[in-house]
């Protein structure tokens, strides 16, 4: 095979591919790439609120549960930086994510496989490899990685305003709204509808802030050990081995292990309720409106009008807003440069097919693998766009392309 072809191409530089270099760094021989079209790293930008924390611990980090003696750990990040001991007594309950992303660009920093400011437009496949054609050159690998993480999810009746003022939760910070005296709605009961309404009610600028869910309750996530081990490598295997209607149960009834909100958010909101209520004298500056489904939205920058599905004595049949903020989830979409291979990519019930070691089930060679680091949350369960696992299943990924285990898996 030609030297210029190398082991593999991976698109989209996240936590997912920067875990995947990072436990490649040190395996002589092994020769591959990280395209990214941003000029350099960020991770979730618009949501780098300054009071929100993981919802994981400190070691699930890009390579600690798979190699706890590489030097792209946390814990080196920390010791690198001189805040080790500042840090231990310090003793947040959890990593604030502000801090995490700090140690994402530290180690971006250090790895020569990262290319930034690349876009890649298409990928083919043929002389026995990928062709990865970007707006600057062309890559060529035995093996293709997709790690372009997730879109973000807006319902139709929105799209058409989107805008300054009516925005998904991704865009927060980089919108940078002007709250004072308006008012907002947040729809989308999870963690970043949570963190969201957090940080409008702690800084009291806002004329009022309506929290609106479809979920019965704001109800919180599920940390309980039991429900932690559905995030460990021997259960994954085992929810990957079902029969696909099963998986798809369990999706449902798992789904607050992750897409709960944290218990410390809710209580720090409830507590600006009730100070807003008793001790500011200004009631119903927060609202919450639970089992209530958005349905349609009318109206204009400045005077829009949320219609809803809301019962009860006090629930409204329309909101009143100046800002609507979609807190709507994200979900995966096979990226656009895909096009050339998506025909040739298996499906079953309109699901990409992914095997045990993360690669898509596809009409290619068997020793030209495509591998999905991100986007098999119906093939792989809950954990699958968790930090939870994201050392454990590159070191799946390396192994497959190395055809031996390099780490135990």
């Amino acid at each position: 095979m030609s030297d210029h072809i190398l082991d593999y191409a991976a698109v989209g530089v996240g936590p997912a591919n920067m875990s995947l270099a990072a436990l490649a760094h040190g395996i002589d021989g092994l020769r591959g790439a990280c395209l990214e079209r941003r000029e350099s790293f960020s991770w979730h930008p618009g949501l780098l609120l300054p009071e929100a924390t993981l919802q994981v611990s400190l070691l699930k980090d890009l390579v600690t549960l798979v190699d706890p003696t590489s030097p792209f750990s946390f814990l080196s990040f920390l010791s690198s930086h001189g805040r080790l001991y500042r840090f231990l007594a310090a003793d947040f309950p959890a990593v604030l994510r502000t801090e995490f992303n700090q140690y994402l660009q530290w180690v971006a920093g250090q790895l020569p496989s990262l290319t930034f400011g690349t876009d890649v437009r298409s990928v083919d496949f043929h002389d026995d490899a990928f062709h990865v054609r970007t707006d600057k050159d062309e890559v060529t690998a035995r093996h293709l990685v997709l790690g372009t993480g997730l879109t973000p999810r807006v319902p139709e009746s929105f799209r058409p305003f989107l805008g300054p003022t009516v925005f998904h939760s991704g865009e927060f910070l980089l919108r940078d709204p002007d709250v004072a005296g308006r008012r907002v709605v947040v729809v989308g009961g999870g963690q970043s509808g949570a963190e969201i309404v957090r940080h409008l009610a702690t800084g009291g600028s806002a004329h009022s802030i309506t929290w609106v869910s479809r979920r019965s309750s704001f109800l919180p996530m599920d940390d309980s050990p039991f429900a932690n081990d559905l995030y460990s490598p021997a259960y994954v295997r085992h929810f990957h081995g079902l029969p696909a209607d099963r998986r798809a149960r369990l999706l449902d009834q798992q789904k607050y292990t992750s897409d709960g909100v944290d218990l410390q958010v809710l209580q720090d909101i409830y507590r600006l309720s009730y100070r807003d209520e008793f001790i500011e004298d200004n009631p119903g500056r927060l609202r919450f409106l639970p089992d209530c489904t958005v349905t349609a939205l009318e109206g204009s920058p400045g005077d829009w009008k949320l219609f809803t599905d809301a019962s009860g004595p006090d629930a409204p049949a329309a909101l009143a807003a100046d800002i609507v903020i979609l807190c709507t989830g994200y979900g995966y979409e096979l990226p656009g440069f895909m096009a050339p291979l998506a025909p040739r990519l298996r499906r079953a019930d309109g699901l990409l097919v992914v095997g045990d070691d993360f690669s898509l089930a596809w009409d290619g060679p068997a020793e030209n693998r495509i591998y999905l680091q991100n986007g098999a949350r119906h093939a792989w369960g809950v954990a699958d766009p968790n930090l939870s696992l994201l050392a454990w299943r590159s070191a799946v990924i390396l192994n497959s392309i190395l055809g031996e285990t390099r780490y135990a898996v």
